[in-house]
C-alpha cells in the first residue's frame, strides 16, 4: 500500500522492551519507516520475554512488526559512525533508556542536533529527564505506584493494586507518539526540530484525570472503589450465572429502564433510590438487589436485554473471547496475523487507530530477526559493498546473524 499516511518520514528507533517501542509501532503502522537500532551483544530485553516460537518472542513481534531491524555495536568508532549517519537521514529519533545514556554514547538531543537541527526528538524514561528523581531506575510499576493509579485501584478494604496490563508502558508510548506528530506538524512549518521529554510518572498522574479533581477541589484524596463507583449505581461488574458482565447506569433513565427489565418497576421509586444521587449514595444496599437478579441470568442473556434497552453492558471478556469476537476482533481488525520467515502465521494485537484514507491495519513487514536489515541498511544508507560488510563483521562492529538464505517457515 502506497497510501500512508507517514510514507517517507524515517524514525532511528533506539528504544528497548515497552513504552518506546509501542510509541514506533504506531509510527510504523502509520507509514513511517523506523530502523530499530539493536546491539547484538545487549538485545531488546523483549527479544528474551517469552513465549517463544523458536528463537522469536511473542513479546517482540507484538510490538515491532513494520519495523527494520540493524544490529551495532556501539562501543566501536566504526559503529557509531554508522549510527551517525542513519540519524543524519532520519526526521525522527525515539530512545528509552535511562537518562545521561545516550549523552555517554554521544547522541544526545544537544549532540545530535548540530548535524541534524530538524530532528524531532523523543525521549521516554521513568521520572523524566530533570529532577531529583530522574536517575531512579523505572518499570511501568513503579510509575503506577508514584503516579497514583494504584492509590485509586482494588477493593476498598485491600491494599493499592495495580491494574493488570502495562498502561504506563503503553500510555508513555502514546503520549511520545503525540508530541512527535505535533513536533514533526511544527517542523514541516518551520523546519526546526524540537526534544520531547515523556516521562512515566507524569504520564499516569495525567490519564488519573477526574481522580485529581476531587483532591484539587476539596483536599479529600480520591478513595478504591473497587468494581463500583462512587457516583452512580448500579455502575460495575456483576456476577452472572456462568461468568460476569457490566452494567453501567450512569443515568436515572437506565436505572429506570433496567428496573423494568428486572420487573421490579417500584425499585426506581424507592425512597434510597429515587434520584441517582440517591442510588449511589446507598449503592451497599442496591448492589445486592442488582446482583441477585443477575445471578438468574447467564452474560449473554443479560447483555442481550440490557443492550437492546440501551443500556450499557458489556461482558467481561479474557483474551480468547476478544480474539473471537465479530466486534473487535472482526470488524474492528484488533487482531492481525504477520506471516514471520522463521515462525510461520502468527497473530498479534491490532492498531487502534482507524484512519479512513490512510488505513493502519496492514502489516507490511514482519517482526524483524535481529539485525536482519543490517546488510540491506549499510548498503542504502552508507553505500558499503559485500566486502566493507564481511570486514565490519568480523570486527563485531555489527552482528554475526546473516538472514540471506533465510527460508520461509512452511
Amino acid at each position: 500500500m502506497n497510501n500512508i499516511a507517514l510514507e517517507g518520514v524515517t524514525v532511528v528507533d533506539m528504544s528497548r522492551v515497552l513504552a518506546g517501542s509501542y510509541c514506533t509501532m504506531l509510527l510504523a503502522d502509520m507509514g513511517a519507516r523506523v530502523i530499530k537500532v539493536e546491539n547484538a551483544n545487549d538485545k531488546d530485553v523483549a527479544r528474551i520475554y517469552g513465549p517463544h516460537v523458536g528463537s522469536e518472542s511473542g513479546y517482540y513481534m507484538t510490538l515491532n512488526c513494520n519495523k527494520e531491524s540493524i544490529s551495532l555495536n556501539l562501543k566501536t568508532e566504526e559503529g557509531k559512525k554508522i549510527l551517525r549517519t542513519l540519524i543524519e537521514h532520519a526526521d525522527i529519533l525515539v530512545e528509552n533508556f535511562r537518562p545521561g545514556v545516550m549523552k555517554k554514547l554521544g547522541f544526545d538531543y544537544e549532540a545530535v542536533r548540530e548535524y541534524n537541527p530538524a530532528i524531532v526528538y523523543a525521549s521516554i524514561s521513568g521520572f523524566g529527564q530533570t529532577g531529583p528523581y530522574s536517575q531512579r531506575p523505572s518499570y511501568d510499576i513503579v510509575a503506577q505506584a508514584m503516579g497514583g493509579l494504584m492509590a485509586v485501584t482494588g477493593d476498598p478494604d485491600r491494599g493499592p493494586t495495580k491494574v493488570g496490563a502495562n498502561v504506563g508502558d503503553a500510555a508513555s508510548g502514546l503520549m511520545a507518539c503525540i508530541g512527535l506528530l505535533a513536533a514533526y506538524s511544527g517542523r514541516l512549518k518551520t523546519g526546526k526540530g524540537q526534544y520531547i521529554d515523556v516521562a512515566m510518572a507524569d504520564t499516569i498522574f495525567s490519564i488519573l484525570a477526574t481522580r485529581n479533581h476531587v483532591y484539587y477541589l476539596t483536599g479529600e484524596l480520591p478513595v478504591r472503589h473497587g468494581n463500583r463507583d462512587e457516583l452512580s449505581c448500579p455502575y460495575g461488574i456483576y456476577e452472572c450465572s456462568d461468568g460476569h458482565a457490566l452494567i453501567g447506569c450512569a443515568h436515572r433513565r437506565f436505572f429506570q429502564s433496567l428496573c423494568e427489565i428486572m420487573g421490579t418497576p417500584d425499585l426506581a421509586d424507592d425512597p434510597r433510590f429515587c434520584t441517582h444521587d440517591l442510588a449511589a449514595e446507598h449503592r451497599f444496599e442496591l448492589d445486592p438487589i442488582i446482583e441477585k437478579w443477575a445471578k438468574s441470568k447467564t452474560v449473554d442473556e443479560l447483555v442481550a436485554l440490557l443492550s437492546q434497552a440501551g443500556i450499557p453492558t458489556a461482558p467481561v471478556y479474557n483474551v480468547a473471547q476478544i480474539a473471537d469476537d465479530p466486534q473487535i476482533a472482526g470488524v474492528r481488525k484488533m487482531v492481525r496475523e504477520q506471516d514471520h520467515p522463521y515462525v510461520g502465521k502468527v497473530k498479534v494485537t491490532g492498531n487502534p487507530i482507524k484512519m479512513s484514507e490512510t488505513p493502519t491495519d496492514e502489516i507490511r513487514r514482519h517482526s524483524p530477526m535481529l539485525g536482519e536489515q543490517t546488510d540491506m541498511i549499510l548498503k542504502e544508507f552508507l553505500h558499503y559493498d559485500d566486502e566493507k560488510i564481511d570486514e565490519l563483521r568480523k570486527d563485531d562492529v555489527i552482528g554475526q546473524q546473516d538472514y540471506k538464505q533465510c527460508e520461509k517457515r512452511e
